[in-house]
């Protein structure tokens, strides 16, 4: 007998068809954000350029989803067309990181290994040419991956739609809103997976357990709606093939990951690390026998201090901030999570030390001993700082904890500010006048600020903005200052005192005695000399307001990572 004009087909109920079917395509949508999420982080982690990185990641996506919801009009078979389509995603999506990191790192390696095959004379390298062009599209992988997974996410809820039409029988008049209602409610459930627990887990494991839950959810719509689809049994062993290296990826992948990224480190990686704000890496470097091994720490692939000068750039940092200062009884250090800054501020014999950080699991690796002891040196480096009872810890956004402190009505001898270049939008606000009207609130009137503000050769325009910056927001005093630092080239800080004389006036006129350090009072004073017209065009560079994004534009100007 034939079926009735907009009945439900034998062997289906109108339940059976649509809870799993808006199930799956909330679960879907889930796993589609992980992939953006998960693609545009793991290439800005490793491309640089965050801010450019991500935006154009994620508008790639977009767009691509776009040409796959029309590519998918061409699929006959929407049933089988959609397990098809499954498997690929969890292919891909398993693979990603893991190809995109291989092909960069091979790149890297290939014109050293050539050389190497060739005998070429030491000191002859070949970066340009055909090893030019690969090294750029090894770069352009993270881009070309998006775009493949884009066209697949964009290719589902099309597939579903007609599924679901094609059981029903009929046009349903409520099938978009239906449909994207539960894409919607599962694309936020996947946000806060992602934030919540996958942001913090290696990339390749994120990738491969994504595409363990498409595997699960390509076997159960063959299961259930198994009369539809042709070569199950294929299908189906295919999935099992799939899910095998999925979770092979899964287990391995870290490592698999960790082996490339070595490569494009120097020194050998002895410690790696995902916290839910970023990526910390250790290297080591032999220095044969006898001789203390250099350990150099890495956050998001940038060097942040080594073992060998990191005392040159933390006494310099802390050190003239002091001096400056009429007390040292309560001091403020915005960032210095690694203990090694309040090492050198404990050297001063304050009362009270508060340290403002934003990461928990970083100050965590640099106060207490791992169960395999890897960052047993760390500790020993900053003294054991975090475990000396005059040192206050606060956890949190320093834009916001500072609020507090000032509702609080906190006041400090003297600040110190140790946070990374401002590589990163989310940065740029603590590089601004808001937020250093906030530290002049929490500054004794008669204290000094330093702050880390990078290279004033490599990168003199955000140096010079800095300056102007700090000045604009209320500190009547302000000087910059200079010195090489081996790990970073020439390196640059920013001083400030509300009233009174100038901190380096106050530094000349200082008569007293201060702690035994890297820095002595008269290499302290010479780093405040500049070369011929080095200020000259001071009042040309811009202010950093804390929405205009002035400083993180012209750091990336000035590192070349953006072009003018």
């Amino acid at each position: 007998m034939a079926q009735a004009q907009g009945s439900t087909p034998i062997g289906y109920s109108k339940l059976k068809i649509d809870v799993p079917l808006i199930i799956i395509t909330g679960v879907l949508a889930g796993c589609g954000l992980i992939y953006e999420y998960l693609l545009s982080h793991y290439a800005a982690r490793v491309l640089g350029a965050v801010e450019t990185v991500i935006f154009t990641i994620i508008s790639l996506m977009i767009v691509s989803m776009g040409v796959g919801s029309f590519l998918s009009a061409r699929i006959k078979d929407p049933f089988n067309g959609f397990v098809v389509l499954e498997l690929s995603m969890a292919l891909a999506g398993s693979m990603a990181v893991l190809v995109s990191g291989t092909l960069m790192a091979g790149t890297f390696l290939l014109p050293q290994t050539m050389s190497e095959t060739l005998n070429l004379p030491h000191g002859w390298s070949l970066n340009g040419g055909v090893f030019a062009v690969l090294n750029e599209i090894s770069r352009a992988t993270p881009y070309f991956m998006a775009c493949l997974l884009g066209v697949l996410i964009g290719m589902e809820i099309p597939l579903i739609a007609r599924i679901r039409e094609i059981l029903h029988n009929q046009h349903i008049k409520d099938n978009i809103g239906t449909i994207y209602g539960a894409d919607y409610i599962g694309a936020g459930v996947g946000a806060v997976i992602w934030v919540g627990w996958m942001l913090s887990i290696d990339p390749a494991m994120a990738g491969a357990l994504t595409a363990m839950l498409n595997l699960v959810v390509g076997f159960a719509f063959i299961a259930i709606f198994h009369q539809r689809i042709k070569h199950r049994e294929w299908m189906l062993a295919v999935h099992g093939i799939l899910f095998v290296v999925a979770l092979t990826t899964a287990y391995h992948g870290p490592s698999w990951q960790a082996m490339a990224e070595n490569v494009m480190y120097a020194d050998r990686v002895v410690y790696q690390y995902d916290t839910k704000f970023q990526r910390l890496v250790v290297t080591r470097r032999e220095r044969g026998p006898g001789g203390q091994p250099l350990l150099t720490f890495h956050i998001n692939g940038r060097v942040q201090f080594a073992s060998d000068d990191e005392k040159i750039y933390h006494s310099m940092l802390v050190f003239p901030a002091l001096l400056a200062s009429a007390r040292h009884d309560n001091i403020l250090i915005i960032g210095g999570g690694d203990g090694l800054a309040l090492r050198d501020v404990l050297s001063w014999q304050p009362k009270a030390v508060t340290l403002l950080d934003l990461d928990r699991e970083l100050v965590q690796f640099f106060a207490q001993e791992t169960a395999t002891g890897e960052n047993r040196r760390f500790i020993n480096m900053n003294n054991n700082a975090f475990a000396d009872p005059r040192v206050e810890i606060i956890y949190g956004d320093a834009w916001l904890s500072l609020d507090h402190l000032i509702h609080q009505g906190k006041r400090y001898d003297a600040i110190i500010v140790d946070l990374p270049d401002p590589s990163h939008p989310d940065l740029n606000k603590l590089y601004s006048t808001g937020f250093y009207a906030k530290l002049r609130n929490v500054l004794a009137g008669d204290g000094a600020m330093a702050v880390q503000s990078t290279s004033p050769y490599h990168a003199k325009r955000t140096f010079l903005s800095i300056g102007r910056t700090v000045e604009a927001a209320g500190f009547g005093k302000v000087d910059q200052y200079h010195a090489n630092v081996p790990s970073f080239g020439e390196w640059g800080w920013t001083i400030a005192a509300p009233h009174g004389l100038s901190p380096r006036a106050r530094i000349e006129k200082f008569a007293g005695s201060m702690p035994e350090n890297w820095a002595t009072l008269p290499m302290i004073k010479a780093s405040f000399v500049f070369g011929r017209d080095y200020f000259a065009d001071r009042e040309k560079i811009l202010i950093n307001q804390p929405r205009s994004g002035t400083i993180y534009r012209y750091h990336m100007l000035d590192w070349g990572e953006l072009r003018e």
